[in-house]
């Protein structure tokens, strides 16, 4: 990552040593790593969220992210919906072939 062999590390320890002293020491390692722990905690968060945000605005209209759109009720698999499909219960058919309104015909 920075690219530190062992010789540069010791450098810096000793440092760190002479500059804070042997009592210092340890609690700025426990703050040091504390805030390490924090910043990791916060991305990890915003990547949740922002990935979370990609699965919403991918998924087909409708249906919540994760749960896939069902075929309206009634339909059967391979077969296209019907032009009666909201009146599930009427016992007439549409004619295809017939116009929408009579007045249309002439």
């Amino acid at each position: 990552m920075f690219n530190v062999g062992p010789p540069e590390l010791i450098l810096i320890l000793l440092i760190a040593l002479m500059v804070f002293g042997p009592k210092k020491l340890p609690e700025i390692g426990r703050t040091v790593g504390k805030s390490l722990t924090e910043f990791r905690k916060a991305s990890s968060d915003i990547r949740k969220e922002l990935s979370g945000a990609l699965k919403d605005e991918t998924s087909p209209p409708g249906t919540q992210a994760g749960q896939i759109a069902s075929p309206p009720v009634g339909a059967v698999a391979g077969e296209a919906p019907s032009a009666q499909a909201g009146n599930e219960g009427s016992s007439e058919r549409a004619d295809a072939t017939a116009p929408a309104h009579p007045e249309e015909a002439s």
